[in-house]
């Protein structure tokens, strides 16, 4: 049986490239703040909300793509560390609020940083013109697939 390159193909690039920079950032992250990707993502989906009205769990776990039951855990152990709080709306005992403690911002700008030495190191071997004209691209890409899934959503 012929053994098959994927290696040039775009989706199997992005995917892979999307691992080694998750892999680079989660090492990173747990090492200089004790938070993993994923929580860092949690702080950063909430920092992006930043509504007058608060961000319940659930519509948490929607934005990031989880499940429920994982963010709750996550958001439990963020708590019990003091990185958020959480709050029962009067009106809904089934509900939780998520909001931010001041620690979390500061933990954002040293993720942030983070990101920012990653893609550094990624993206090393490309010029200023081809950093910007690779993430031109990539919103074109992600645009095109959002336009499709809203064409199949319709």
């Amino acid at each position: 049986m012929k053994k098959r390159d994927f290696s040039h193909r775009f989706s199997f690039l992005v995917s892979e490239v999307a691992k080694l920079y998750g892999e680079h950032f989660d090492r990173l992250a747990r090492a200089r703040l004790g938070l993993s990707k994923a929580q860092c993502k949690v702080i950063g989906t909430l920092a992006m909300h930043g509504g007058e009205v608060p961000l319940s769990q659930a519509e948490l776990a929607q934005r990031m793509g989880l499940s429920a039951m994982s963010v709750a855990t996550m958001c439990e152990r963020m708590e019990a560390a003091g990185w958020l709080r959480r709050e029962t709306p009067p009106n809904d005992r089934r509900t939780r609020w998520v909001h931010l403690e001041d620690k979390a911002h500061g933990a954002l700008d040293e993720a942030l940083k983070i990101s920012d030495e990653v893609q550094k190191n990624g993206l090393a071997e490309l010029s200023a013109a081809e950093r910007t004209q690779l993430v031109a691209l990539l919103q074109k890409a992600r645009s095109g697939l959002q336009a499709w899934q809203a064409e199949d959503e319709a």
